[in-house]
């Protein structure tokens, strides 16, 4: 009996001693994974949202769903459709008073959904609602909503948007844009199409740093918006190789403007380069106004199109702005057989005519990709010789 008893203690230290030494064993979880969709065990992504942990990954089966709202405040966040579209319609709910989705987690990314209808009372109904934390967007639409997607002023902030749409989205009293971006830490936008705007901007950033590339921003037959791209008080913003456009029916003759409601920013820098600018107002329009007191101004290899301006102080030109190799052009340079053509012909003067225009704190300022329509990029190679926002 003595014998059994020490030879059962013995075996359980064993196990023990192995345990301790090796304490992930127990510890560690399978990733969770919430399907969604009519036939599934989840039915709704509301449900989903309660339930999902950080790490989770929820994948949302093609189809309507109508009224499923959703706050989301998990960090390391997957949520993707899966067997094709997801359309998200408000059909007037909203959560939380906000829109389709808040978002308050780190690493969150979105793909595959369609966010449409959000009102609410105070006019601001959003697609999503970026309220602090992380975010991708890819691959996504947002569709006759009161704003797009809005997010809020919080410093730690950081927004990511690839390969998606933005269009329609208005209120009546004006003042809606299709993506309004507060105070926060970053934004980048590529491969996306902004259009059909009503009375506020295509694009709004109030964000410290910016990278817009790749990109079509552009009114389109019946738009009527503002500004299509505006940096109200400065920032940091890298602006490379996107097309944009305002129509005959724009509420203002300024394109891109820099710094109109002050600059708020200890650094208050714009690159433009490798752009093509549209004008088709019947009156002259402004290209590009930068508002006294950025730093740095550098505006290369643009095409200009259209009987527009530019517009700066006199004194910056002349201390603190790079403004070259920037051409003025009919449309009668450009190729029109594709729905977005404005490549520039085969046999233009301008082929080859673009220079290197260097870098900017570590970040390259020449163009690796071009916008492909309808919302998506494909790689430059070799490196861009035209000026403009796209290469033959």
């Amino acid at each position: 009996m003595w014998r059994a008893r020490r030879l059962a203690c013995a075996v359980m230290a064993a196990a023990g001693a192995l345990l301790t030494a090796v304490p992930w064993v127990s510890a560690v979880a399978a990733p969770q994974l919430i399907q969604v969709g009519p036939h599934r065990d989840i039915k709704t992504i509301a449900e989903a949202a309660t339930l999902a942990r950080d790490g989770a990954t929820v994948e949302v089966d093609a189809g309507d769903y109508v009224g499923d709202t959703a706050a989301w405040a998990q960090d390391n966040l997957s949520l993707r459709a899966v067997g094709g579209r997801v359309r998200l319609l408000a059909n007037g709910a909203a959560e939380q008073g906000k829109g389709i989705w808040v978002m308050r987690g780190q690493n969150i990314s979105v793909e595959g959904f369609d966010f449409e209808g959000a009102k609410v009372p105070h006019g601001n109904g959003a697609g999503i609602r970026l309220e602090r934390g992380s975010l991708l967007v890819r691959d996504c639409s947002f569709m006759r909503n009161e704003i797009g997607l809005l997010t809020n002023n919080d410093p730690q902030t950081s927004l990511r948007v690839e390969n998606s749409e933005f269009a329609h989205n208005r209120r009546l009293d004006g003042h809606n844009h299709n993506l309004y971006v507060g105070e926060i830490k970053s934004l980048v936008v590529t491969g996306s199409y902004f259009h059909h705007g009503s009375v506020g901007h295509l694009l709004k950033s109030r964000a410290a740093t910016n990278h817009i590339a790749y990109n079509r921003l552009s009114d389109d037959d019946g738009g009527s918006s503002s500004y299509e791209l505006e940096f109200p008080n400065g920032g940091v913003a890298y602006v490379v190789g996107n097309i944009i456009q305002q129509s005959a029916d724009t509420e203002n003759s300024i394109l891109i403007s820099f710094g109109a409601e002050g600059y708020r920013w200890p650094t208050n820098e714009l690159y433009l380069v490798n752009n093509t600018l549209i004008d088709q107002r019947p009156q002259p329009g402004v290209f590009v106004r930068v508002v006294p007191g950025a730093t740095t101004v550098r505006v290369l290899n643009n095409l200009w199109v259209g009987p527009g301006r530019l517009m700066f102080d006199r004194l910056m030109l002349e201390d603190s702005a790079d403004v070259r190799n920037n051409f003025l052009v009919p449309a009668s340079e450009f190729e029109f057989s594709a729905p977005v053509s404005h490549g520039l012909k085969r046999d233009s003067r301008l082929q080859g005519q673009a220079v290197d225009p260097g870098t900017a704190h570590g970040v390259s300022l020449q163009p690796s990709r071009q916008y492909l329509h309808p919302r998506s990029t494909v790689t430059l190679d070799p490196s861009p010789a035209d000026p403009g926002a796209l290469q033959n």
